[in-house]
């Protein structure tokens, strides 16, 4: 079993190093569809950025396993929700790959990368350790300058030509571990979907009245108090997208009160749908759901 888990692993850590990673510390939440179910799996995350999150769980998720993942930015006002694929899984902390980021979504994180400014350090492969680099060596190469000592002359050279050493090996080192990092994101990409066919996918719209028959897991939205004491009443009606595992992926308010939009899209956002089936193969659709109050 250890030989099949190394791989994924080391894959992992190729791909972790394709795009900055900021450092974070926010609460997740993950939901995976287990036996036709969802199930949601809290946890906090360690670091984002356009390509995906690091995160540690409160439950084991497999490699190559697709969720769906909550979260929200500090400075964001609005969270990020989207689809995500599990590219490492150790004990309890997993790295996640983001699938089909919508423009806004990448905003609202590159808006948290410049608040947060240097991307969270992390050592390429291959790197020799930074300490190498010191050696000692800028007091040595110094100190016979300012000596006119003939015999000091020669350790001077040798330090200097220590010094060009040591550069030569870290450029290489560099170009070996681009190289390999480069080899390691081509072979995962030919392993994923194509990303140009899920960004220009358009849903298809379906009828409301066909996806409420549709609903196999609803969730009561709870009545603000203020909006109750102001006796604000009135229906909610949502455009929402559905996933191709009857999940929400999106939603918008299209009309009804604006002190209700917030309760009513909390609670849709639990809601999970029977898939809908085109050519015998489940499809996102479009719809539009009405939350009376």
């Amino acid at each position: 079993m250890s030989t099949a888990v190394a791989p994924a692993l080391s894959r992992e850590r190729t791909v972790r190093r394709s795009v900055p990673r900021y450092q974070v510390a926010i609460p997740v939440d993950v939901t995976v569809l287990r036996s036709g179910i969802p199930d949601s799996v809290p946890g906090r995350a360690l670091d984002v950025g356009d390509g995906g999150l690091g995160a540690v769980l409160a439950g084991e998720l497999f490699p190559n396993e697709p969720v769906g993942v909550e979260f929200q930015l500090p400075y964001i006002g609005v969270p990020v929700r989207t689809r995500a694929v599990v590219r490492y899984q150790d004990r309890l902390r997993c790295g996640l790959q983001f699938l089909g980021l919508t423009v806004e979504q990448q905003g609202m994180i590159r808006y948290y990368a410049r608040c947060t400014g240097e991307p969270r350090p992390e050592m390429k492969i291959g790197e020799p350790p930074r300490e190498s680099t010191d050696l000692g060596q800028p007091e040595v190469a110094t100190e016979p300058l300012r000596v006119e000592d003939s015999h000091q002359q020669p350790r001077s050279l040798q330090v200097q030509r220590l010094f060009a050493t040591i550069l030569a090996v870290l450029a290489v080192a560099a170009v070996l571990g681009w190289w390999h990092w480069q080899r390691g994101w081509k072979e995962l990409e030919s392993k994923l979907p194509n990303r140009a066919d899920i960004s220009d996918y358009v849903p298809i719209k379906v009828p409301a009245k066909m996806m409420e028959q549709r609903i196999r897991h609803k969730v009561e939205p709870t009545y603000p108090e203020a909006a109750r004491q102001a006796k604000v009443q009135g229906v909610v009606v949502l455009d929402v997208v559905i996933g191709r595992d009857g999940t929400v992926m999106g939603m918008r308010r299209v009309s009804g009160p604006e002190e209700l939009a917030q309760p009513a899209i909390d609670a849709v956002r639990w809601w999970r749908f029977e898939p809908y089936p085109v050519n015998g193969q489940p499809t996102e659709v479009e719809t539009a759901l009405a939350v009376e109050f």
